[in-house]
Order: structure tokens, then sequence, then C-alpha cells
């Protein structure tokens, strides 16, 4: 009776077929409107070149095919910075004058395994032949149905761009290396150690209501560093959600009519069942035996412990009023075994280096192990497992079914007892294999019915709605109506024009459209309908000044002010000129630091404090810093100590993993740099 665990997946499917016919009106009255006609505005466009409606339209739905459920939203914004790149790096491969020529991209053809050991294009002699591949794609060209060629012009298109990045990439990286003299400082840094003492008192030690901080200090704030609080366009908005719930109203009828299904239930015969169920339930008859551990947790002894024919419910479960009617048990219906792969080169999907001699030797040795450690048996599998699937959770595979497994790994598993270890070959090696738990199952047919709202109550949801749409266009205390209706006021602080989820709401496009649409003012009012209901939302802000949002910068800067107003509150009391005069001054104790390096200036208990432990090595022994702002409190340190660490004979290898790590950042850097200086003209937020 799979039926049950099918219920939370009907409920999902449910959600994305309305939502897919939500998408299909808002698409088609888009095209009614002109919106993704041939007249529209282009999607956007970079340092002067257009990215057209129609291409980008195209390029959209190949996504959406290609990326296995992803929302529409998600393709166009994928294929966006897909379509940025491509013509920002394609600026740049024409100012270097990058290019493929025939020669080359024949060279690139070779290199390929899917071109190069493809049959259609080898001679006689097993080797790639470069006319039969050239007369090929001369008959994809010619030929009446031009798909395939279209098909191969995107590939081929798909293979120079990555190849001339790949290019482009060598070159940056070329230009990138690391002197002798930076090597030595990355030793320095790791090697050199400083022992010191401090008192320190946290940021934490004073409370938060002591320090206030305005919203023109957080702007002032942000404006000192704009690029590093820099944000698009934002609008914030606030909602109510009038929730289409099924009334006390609607749940006794439905009480109602469950129960006499339940009556009539009790009289249909084991093979009549599946008719009987899919004639009354709004899920179909499963015929799958599920087993006790798979049934809903708070019926699963009622339901698994039913003698033959005996009915149990009505109960809910996942928004669904059931009954279910037990017609059959079967033992040993699955299992949970952990198994350790020891597989050997040639062996399927294996990349093992061991001969199958090796191996068997190997699994025989792990087989003695586990059988004299049965409870070691995880750690073996972690330690030794060439199975990725399994290895990480110490080789288990819980609820097989018989057959799922291959036939030899399937016979130790269901004809032997839990707690039992053995040897199998397969064709993918040797397992080791030790049974862990058999489960019975159980057949029900159960008949669901959801509990949702009738047509009357969602008509007077659809009034209620309506009516407080109308008050609240009237009366702008939005937050004062929701009150008096009984309803929680959400805000999103900061919406963006790309954004597909609103924050509660999930997947909600029109309204992200709507907060950015030219008609839409402040203090605006509209009502959306949506699976969960009727949404009443009013637009409480829109942010153009380039930085983020009052509500947003909040939690990232009033920290940094408020620790700053404590700092001046705690200097106060750090006091002294002595170490021992501060620790009497503040009451914080004198701790030690020892062995602190520049590479990792972490001090131990405390955290992350670079600019602290920078002092430290450059603190004269025995004399005591100044009052010291860190990232958790304030500090007065005394230097002990500064080790140098002996000179190396070279430092080739510092001078090797400092280019390799920088090597690593350029590209992403230097593509990030490019965008950034770049003209982009984004109108996605019209779609």
């Amino acid at each position: 009776m799979a039926v049950l665990s099918k219920i939370r997946q009907r409920t999902g499917l449910l959600i994305v077929v309305i939502g897919f016919c939500l998408l299909a009106f808002l698409v088609g009255d888009a095209f009614q409107s002109g919106t993704f006609g041939s007249d529209s505005n282009d999607i956007g466009s970079v340092n002067g070149t257009d990215i057209q409606t129609q291409n980008f339209l195209q390029k959209v739905s190949n996504s959406e095919k290609q990326g296995q459920g992803i929302s529409n939203t998600q393709a166009i914004n994928n294929t966006w910075e897909q379509e940025v790149r491509s013509i920002i790096l394609s600026e740049e491969f024409d100012k270097l004058g990058l290019k493929i020529g025939d020669e080359q991209f024949i060279n690139i053809v070779k290199q390929n395994p899917q071109l190069a050991q493809n049959p259609q294009f080898m001679n006689a002699a097993g080797q790639f032949d470069e006319n039969k591949f050239k007369e090929s794609l001369k008959s994809l060209k010619n030929a009446q149905n031009q798909e395939q060629w279209m098909q191969w012009t995107a590939f081929e298109n798909n293979l120079e761009t990555y190849t001339l990045e790949q290019m482009y990439s060598t070159m940056i990286k070329a230009g990138v290396y690391t002197t002798k003299a930076e090597g030595k400082m990355a030793y320095k840094l790791e090697a050199d150690k400083a022992d010191f003492e401090y008192v320190m008192v946290p940021f934490s030690s004073i409370n938060d209501d002591q320090v206030k901080v305005t919203d023109a200090e957080i702007i002032d704030f942000m404006k000192k560093s704009p690029k590093k609080y820099k944000s698009e366009k934002t609008t914030s908005i606030d909602f109510v959600v009038l929730a289409n719930k099924a009334s006390k109203e609607d749940e006794t009828a439905i009480s109602t009519k469950i129960n006499e299904i339940r009556t009539q239930f009790d009289s249909v015969s084991n093979r009549n069942i599946g008719k009987f169920v899919n004639d009354n339930s709004e899920i179909k008859f499963d015929s799958t035996y599920i087993a006790k551990k798979d049934l809903p947790i708070e019926f699963q002894e009622e339901l698994f412990n039913l003698s033959s024919g005996a009915v149990f419910g009505p109960y809910v479960f996942s928004d669904y009023q059931c009954v279910s009617k037990m017609i059959g048990k079967k033992a040993n219906a699955s299992a949970k075994a952990s198994h350790i792969l020891i597989a050997y080169a040639g062996a399927p999907q294996s990349d093992a280096t061991r001969t199958k001699e090796e191996a068997k030797t190997l699994a025989n040795s792990l087989l003695v192990q586990a059988k004299s450690n049965p409870e070691g048996f995880a750690m073996l599998a972690m330690a030794n497992s060439d199975d990725p699937g399994s290895k990480g959770n110490g080789g288990e595979y819980d609820n097989i079914a018989p057959g799922q497994m291959v036939p030899t790994f399937n016979d130790f598993v269901f004809n032997n007892g839990v707690g039992s270890i053995g040897l199998v070959e397969t064709d993918f090696g040797f397992h080791v294999i030790k049974v862990t738990g058999k489960y019975d199952a159980v057949l029900l047919g159960t008949v669901a019915q959801k509990i949702q709202p009738s047509d009357a109550t969602v008509d007077a949801t659809y009034s209620k709605a309506s009516q407080f749409e109308a008050n609240a266009l009237e009366n702008k205390d939005f937050a004062a109506l929701a009150k008096k209706d009984g309803l929680e006021v959400v805000n999103v602080p900061s919406l963006k024009a790309i954004d597909e989820n609103v924050q509660g709401l999930g997947s909600q496009r029109e309204i992200v459209r709507w907060a950015f649409n030219s008609d839409t003012k402040v203090n605006s009012i509209r009502r959306f309908e949506t699976p969960q209901g009727f949404v009443i939302a009013k637009m409480k802000s829109k942010n153009d000044t380039g930085l983020l949002s009052i509500e947003e910068a909040r939690q990232y800067v009033e920290p940094i002010l408020k620790n700053k107003k404590k700092a001046e509150l705690i200097k106060k009391k750090m006091s002294g000129t002595t170490l021992d005069a501060v620790s009497k001054a503040s009451g914080a104790s004198i701790i030690p630091a020892l062995g602190i390096t520049l590479k990792t200036p972490v001090i131990p208990n405390v955290g992350n404090e670079p600019k602290i432990v920078g002092k430290a090595f450059n603190l004269t022994a025995g004399k005591a810093s100044e009052v010291l702002e860190g990232n958790t409190g304030m500090y007065v340190i005394q230097g002990k100590s500064v080790t140098k660490a002996t000179d190396l004979p070279s430092y080739a290898t510092y001078v090797g993993q400092e280019t390799a790590q920088n090597q690593g950042y350029s590209i992403s850097k230097a593509y990030s740099a490019l965008k950034e200086k770049a003209k982009i003209k984004d109108n996605r937020g019209n779609f």
C-alpha cells in the first residue's frame, strides 16, 4: 500500500500542476500583450551589444528542457549569465586576436573522444579520418531536414567557445607568478610564531540596548564603502495571506463521507479492494507491499498489526482523511545490509589497479576481520570499500527489495539471517556482506479523501480578501487592518527584480513583476491568487540608491557600529600602563596565547584576530600595548617572545603553492573585474 507514502507526492504534484497552469496563463497573456512579441524591448545589452529577446527565449527553452526540473526563472537567470559572459569574453578574444583556424579545429575534434572514436569517422585502420568527417558534415549541411545540422552548428560553437576560453585562461595563468621573496614571506607567515599575554573584554559584556544605531548612521557607514555594500534595485513589500483552507463544516462533510466509505469497506472482498479504492479514493490503489517503518509514524502500530480483512480509520495523514483495510502480509519483503566492495582492474566502473587475485585475497582478509569484530563493520567499509555510493555511510543499503541487487548479492541477503557475514563475487568485484535487518511488509487498501475547502468556503475567502483589498486601498494603515482581521503581516525587506521566490510564498514571479512595475508606486495595493490562498500585498518602499536597503544593511552594519560604540565604553574601563593594572581595572583575567602565526591568526577559545596577532609580532617583549579593538572585543596585550623560523635553502615549495593558488584565483578575478567594468543593461525584471 504505497498510497500512503504517495500522498505527499500527490500534494506536490497538485502544486506543480497549479503552478504550470498559472505559468501558461501568464505566458499566454505576455504573448497577447506583446511582451514576448517582435516589438518588445531586448532582454538587455552588454557594452552596447543587444541580447535579443527571441533568441534569448529560445535558449531559455532549451535550458529548461536540459535542466531536469529547473524553473523558468532559474533558466532565465542561468541563460542571462551565460549571455553576459559570452559577450564580455568574446570582446576580449577579439582584442587579443584569439581565433580558431580550420586546422586547429580539426585537432580539437581529434581530441574529443565522442568524435574521434566515432566509427562513422574512422578509416579501415580504425583511425580518425579527416575526409570522412568533412564529408559527413557536408551531408548534414545539404540535408533537407536541417535539424541535425543546426544541432551540429550549436555544438561546434560551444566547442569553439570552450577552446577559446581555455586559451584565454592559459594566457592569464601564464602572467601570474610568485617571486622567491614572496615564497619566503609565505613560509615566514606560516613558520614564525609569537607568544604573548592579553586581557580581553568582549563586546558581549555590554548589552545591545545600551547602544543605539540610527538609520542615518547605517547609511553614512555604507557610503564610506559603497562597493562593499553595493546593491541592485530592491523593493520592500508587506503582505497578508487569507488561506484557502477547509472550514469546520467542510471537515465535517469529508468525515461523514469517509465514515460512509468505511462502513462499505468492511464488506468488500480482497479481490475487489482495488476497484473499490479506485472508485472512492482521490489516490488510486497501489499493490506495493510496505514495510512498517514506511507507514505513517503516528499510526504504524495500528496499521501494521491489523488482522486480515480488518479496517482502520478514519485517520488524518498529510491533509487527507484516510481509511485502510488489511489485504495481506509478507515476511522478509525487504532487507538492510552493509557491504565492502573490493574491485579490481578491468571490473565494470572500476578504477582499481589491483589484480583479481589481489582483490580476492584482500576481501578474504577483510572477511576475517569483519567476523571477528562485527561491530566494526562500518569502519572497515569506510576505510576499504570501492563503492562510492555506500562507503560514506559504512557500506549500508536500506530497504533492499528482492531482485534489486545482482543475483549472488541478492541471494546472500535474502537467504541468510540477520547478523550473517559472508563473501560473494559479482561482476563488480568481491563483496564482504553483513545482513543487518529484515523487514516484513503489509499490503493495504487505502481510500484517501483530500481535506480541502468547498466552493462555498473558497467564495467566502475570496469575498473577505476582496473586502480587505478595498479597505486597504481606502485606509493606508495596512498593519491596523490586518490586526483587526486577525491576519499576520509578513515583510519582505529586499526583493530583487530577478527573484523568483517571495519569502513565505515560494515561487511567485507575478508578485515580483508587480513590485518592479513602473506603475507600482509606494503604498500601492494589489490582490493575488496563489496556491496558499489570496495574498494582498502593499508596496512599502523602493530602493534606488545603489546601496543595500536599510532593512538588509542593518543585519550586517548594525553589529559593526554597535561594537564601535561598545568599544568606547569598554576602553574607559581598561585603564593602566601594565597588563596587571588593566586586568584589575577591567576585572578580566590575564590569558596566555602561545605559538600563534600570522598565517592563522586565531587566538585559542576566542577566534580570528589578525589585528591583535599582527600587533603581537611587532611588540617589544615585556611591553604592554595600547587598548586595541579586535573582532570580538577590546584587548591590551603584552609581548613575550617572537620565534623566527630558520631560513630554508630553497622556497620552491612555497613558491609553487602560492603560484598555484594565485593562478586559480586569477581566472575568476579577471572575469569579475571585466564584468564590473562592463556597461550592462538588464531588463529581466520585465519577464
